[in-house]
This record gives structure tokens, C-alpha cells and sequence, in this order.
């Protein structure tokens, strides 16, 4: 059914936005070895092996960069053009079995899903958790990105309206973070 593969492909796009590679790498093994998604060419070269493998050794020096002090910081600068594009790339790639959707469009939207959730985890989440915890905070930050990254990957292809479900959940989760703030979790100073 067409409406799984649109929730798929945000589900896919938004945790482009958290770990460019994961849901790369994600589509691309389940491609490879699963039913569950089928990739269309041009997309179907996501499933060769030199793809994958550049996928695992972009995915592990992201993974790596990410959890050392400092390094993280720059580590989001460079993913900044490179998240929005990995979630142009994999929302075209799994919209791209719906023919109605013009594959510029689906570029444009997983573009703008995977840059607007990049957007938010750089410049409110992660200096909020940097300024909170002073830095402390930032390796299990990154450790929580991935491993949502990966579960919302996986059930983005496997229960596609779980994974949006979810994904509606930790955004609005964040948004009430940012606008309200600890309010409930700390006790009123006298």
C-alpha cells in the first residue's frame, strides 16, 4: 500500500536527521537481504557491497567522532550538509515505489525533514545538554541519538506507522523541552 511508503520515507528522512548512516545503511542491508523494502534503480546500487561498506566506515567514524569531546562540535558542523542529504536520499529511495511522487520532490522533502530534525538536535538540543551537564551530558546524548536512529530506521521499513507514531512522540518531546523547560522536575526556590 503507497501510504507505508510515504511513512517509511519520513520515518527514514527524520533519523537522517539524528545519524546520516544508519538509515542508509539500514535500507541498504534489508534491501540486500529482506523483502521488506525494494529498491528501484538508481537506488538499487544502495545494495552493493562497496556501498555498504563505505556505509560502515562512514557509519562507525561518525559514530566514533560523535562521543569525543570537541571533535562532536565539529562533527555537527560537517553533518550539516550531509544529514539533510542522506534524508533526500533515502526518502527518494524508499518513495520511489510510489509512482505518483516526483523524485524531485521526494529529494526536496526528505531534505528538509532530515535538515529540520538535524537543525533542532544542533542548534537547541545538544548546546542545551553542552550547557546543562557541562559537556558530560553529550556522550549519552549521542548514544540516545543512535540507537533512535536505528530503531526508528528499522521500524520505519519494517512497521512503517509505528515509526511515525514514535517519531511524532520524541519531536514533540523535544519542542516541550525547549519551549518549557525542567518547570515540573524542579522544586520552586523560596
Amino acid at each position: 500500500m503507497d501510504i507505508f511508503s510515504i511513512f517509511s520515507a519520513f520515518g527514514l528522512s527524520a533519523s537522517a536527521g539524528l545519524n546520516a548512516y544508519i538509515p542508509l545503511l539500514v535500507v541498504s542491508l534489508l534491501a540486500k537481504y529482506t523483502n521488506l523494502i525494494t529498491l528501484k534503480a538508481p537506488w538499487n546500487a544502495m545494495e552493493s557491497w562497496w556501498f555498504i561498506g563505505v556505509l560502515i566506515g562512514l557509519c562507525t567514524i561518525e559514530i566514533v567522532a560523535d562521543k569525543v569531546p570537541a571533535v562532536n562540535h565539529v562533527n555537527d558542523v560537517v553533518q550539516s550538509l550531509i544529514r539533510p542529504t542522506a534524508g533526500a536520499i533515502v526518502f527518494a529511495a524508499s518513495a520511489s515505489n510510489l509512482t505518483d511522487v516526483n523524485p524531485v520532490l521526494a529529494l526536496i522533502a526528505g531534505l528538509f525533514i532530515a535538515g529540520g530534525v538535524h537543525a533542532v538536535k544542533a542548534l537547541a538540543v545538544r548546546p542545551a545538554v553542552t550547557a546543562v551537564t557541562g559537556s558530560l551530558g553529550n556522550v549519552p546524548m549521542s548514544i540516545a541519538e543512535d540507537a533512535t536512529s536505528t530503531v526508528v530506521s528499522i521500524l520505519a521499513v519494517a512497521l512503517p506507522i509505528i515509526a511515525a507514531c514514535l517519531m511524532v512522540i520524541i519531536i514533540t518531546i523535544l519542542i516541550s523541552r525547549l519551549l518549557f523547560g525542567k518547570s515540573e522536575e524542579e522544586p520552586a526556590k523560596r
